[in-house]
């Protein structure tokens, strides 16, 4: 892992992404950005100032939908972190895998109401391009000259760490020597709001928004959505080392799995997400108790807290309650798609700081989630092993596992 880029609604770039994590700074609040009529939820994680232009041609950012933006910039960000000349390589070993939840629905939703309001003749000829979920890793293809592997994967919140496992396992097929990975989401959108707020999965703690997302704690009633995007570089070990690039860590295993039970639940018992964990540590080579720090999916909802816990326990055992546990989603919300590649960077940067950001909001102790959660200002403490976890609606299961490099 040799380039970092996070776009995200506590900071944009790898140093003042880091920053923002050691302090605990909090992304939620008000949504500023447009209306929200009568929705029952008014807060979120939005990024604030975002300009795209910075990161590709005025024209061609009209032409896009937020999730391409933040793709684009996510991307160049972390292929500068890396210090790659993507231009020096050959293109057909160079990948580019992003996925996205939900893709351009911005660009959707306007363009409903357009044809709605004007005629289906108003309808944007940008309109397709803008909106396919394949767009954001396409795109970034074109600008980086990137000709080899590429894929958008689609599995709700788990998408970026599929992204990752599968240019991963791409890698070690010598299908490529790098592939630029992770994830993108723009849906903090009113539809998307209303949507999540009808079905009673967010958090409608309107007096008190940068308190409503709280990762295992009693007193939790929903998640927070976010939007923003996590990219990062992966990189054949023998490539990285002859060009001389900083490794941040070493991608060693990969777990993934179905619950096939319930379109929007996770399995009580957790045995799909404990398959991933232990298939991920398998590959990985390391005993339970060999692990430093797991960062979670931790969505700050009833049913994913404590079914993420009773994996814990399930395949931890007696040392659960040793290994630090740690939500950045109460700090940013839940990026959906984006959320993974987020957490993945955050979890990078543990590795490389000696330091576990803190969760926030974690005030009241449930029993049902008893692990070991890194509170107030975090952790200082070497991590030379950790895993990753994201969970998607449809019972989809990613971990990652990632070790220091020596």
């Amino acid at each position: 892992m040799t380039g970092l880029g996070p776009v995200s609604p506590i900071a944009l770039g790898r140093e003042a992404y880091w920053k923002a994590l050691h302090e605990g700074k909090n992304g939620i609040g008000p949504i500023t950005m447009f209306e929200l009529g009568d929705c029952p939820v008014t807060f979120g994680a939005e990024i604030k100032d975002f300009d795209p232009t910075v990161w590709m041609p005025g024209k061609e950012a009209k032409r896009s939908d937020r999730a391409i933006q933040f793709a684009v910039a996510a991307a160049k960000m972390a292929v500068e972190d890396a210090k790659l000349d993507t231009a020096g390589m050959d293109p057909y070993r160079l990948g580019v895998y992003i996925g996205t939840g939900q893709g351009g629905i911005e660009t959707s939703f306007n363009n409903f109401k357009t044809m709605m309001e004007k005629g289906s003749r108003r309808v944007s000829p940008y309109f397709i391009p803008m909106m396919i979920s394949n767009m954001s890793t396409a795109y970034v293809a074109i600008v980086l000259g990137a000709k080899g592997p590429n894929l958008c994967v689609v599995t709700a919140c788990a998408t970026s760490l599929h992204s990752m496992g599968e240019a991963y396992h791409t890698i070690l097929r010598d299908d490529a020597d790098v592939i630029i990975a992770g994830g993108t989401e723009a849906a903090l959108r009113a539809i998307s709001i209303a949507g999540f707020a009808s079905m009673k999965a967010l958090s409608t703690r309107m007096d008190s928004p940068e308190t409503a997302s709280r990762p295992f704690d009693k007193d939790r009633d929903g998640f927070v959505m976010g939007e923003g995007a996590g990219v990062v570089v992966l990189e054949e070990l023998r490539h990285a080392l002859a060009r001389g690039a900083h490794i941040y860590g070493e991608f060693v295993g990969y777990g993934t799995s179905c619950d096939a039970g319930h379109i929007t639940a996770p399995d009580p018992e957790a045995k799909g997400a404990a398959f991933a964990t232990r298939h991920a540590m398998k590959m990985a080579g390391w005993e339970p108790g060999q692990v430093d720090y797991i960062n979670a999916h931790g969505t700050s909802t009833g049913l994913n807290d404590r079914m993420e816990s009773h994996m814990i326990h399930e395949v931890f055992g007696d040392y659960a309650k040793q290994v630090v546990v740690t939500s950045t989603k109460s700090m940013i919300g839940h990026c959906l798609g984006a959320a993974g590649g987020l957490e993945v960077i955050a979890s990078l940067q543990a590795i490389e700081e000696g330091y576990i950001h803190p969760t926030l909001n974690y005030t009241t102790p449930d029993p049902e989630c008893d692990l070991n959660i890194a509170t107030g200002h975090g952790v200082d403490k070497k991590v030379d092993r950790l895993l990753v976890n994201s969970f998607g609606f449809g019972g989809h299961n990613g971990v990652l596992a990632f070790q220091r490099y020596i």
